[in-house]
């Protein structure tokens, strides 16, 4: 029996990429890939790898999770060592939780490697530290997909009461939705909100405003998916500690490997 190594590849940057996470890759017979990786990441597989795309866009799907779950398995079965590189951290929005229940439950060997998620790596690289002693104690990730009901409802006044800082997830599309719960809930319309496009890449763009202005600063901008959003007093840090965009481009290029847009 073979083997699969479910691997976090980081959020854009190919140097923030674990050894370990490189090791499985050079490893690999196959390597099932997301669209959101730094393809440059694949340079260190095999000459003879094969390479399977398993891309999602905002509904569109290249391949349906099933169909990745049974691939997983049917190589794995054959004999192969078999490496799924997620962006982020495959645990983190990444459904590297199913993928591990199928594996398991076909009886195949796995290993969980952990990647930097972009939740406090964009943060991070725009700037914005997502704890602070005087500003943030509690730190949340949450998804921007929309639900109905009383259940969504409880879990908006949570989050606007209850945790100083977001990091919101595939939210771009929900922003008035979300900027809306959150003053809904209790959040004061002051509070400051980033969003940070492509973060940790070459192409990495941030836009700041409050929960009463966001909406209208990201269409300004032009700001798309993959974004992240950070909702917090921290983001007003992002003034003083700004450093990885007023790099110059030559920097930029000496010190990552731009993503491959």
């Amino acid at each position: 029996m073979g083997k699969v190594y479910l691997v976090g590849a980081g959020p854009g940057d190919v140097d923030l990429i674990t050894v370990k996470g490189v090791k499985c890759i050079e490893e690999a017979d196959i390597i099932l890939y997301d669209r959101l990786i730094n393809k440059d990441l694949l340079n260190y597989a095999k000459k003879d790898v094969e390479l399977i795309y398993c891309g999602k866009l905002p509904h569109y799907h290249t391949l349906k999770q099933e169909t990745i779950n049974k691939f997983l398995v049917k190589h794995a079965l054959k004999g192969k060592v078999v490496t799924r590189l997620k962006g982020g951290d495959p645990f983190v929005y990444g459904r590297g939780g199913e993928e591990a229940e199928a594996l398991a439950n076909k009886g195949v060997h796995f290993e969980i490697v952990p990647g930097i998620t972009s939740g406090i790596a964009a943060p991070a690289y725009a700037g914005i530290p997502v704890t602070h002693r005087e500003l943030s104690s509690t730190f949340a990730f949450v998804t921007g997909h929309r639900k109905e009901g009383e259940e969504e409802e409880l879990r908006w006044e949570s989050l606007a009461k209850g945790i100083d800082t977001l990091a919101i997830y595939m939210g771009v599309s929900n922003l008035p939705y979300i900027c809306s719960m959150l003053q809904k809930h209790g959040r004061k319309k002051e509070t400051p909100v980033a969003l940070i496009h492509w973060g940790t890449t070459g192409a990495q763009r941030t836009v700041t405003g409050t929960l009463e202005n966001i909406i209208e600063e990201v269409k300004k901008a032009d700001i798309q998916n993959p974004s992240m959003i950070v909702v917090g007093e921290v983001v007003n840090l992002r003034s003083k500690l700004s450093w990885f965009e007023e790099m110059s481009h030559d920097q930029k290029n000496a010190s990552i490997a731009v993503n491959a847009l």
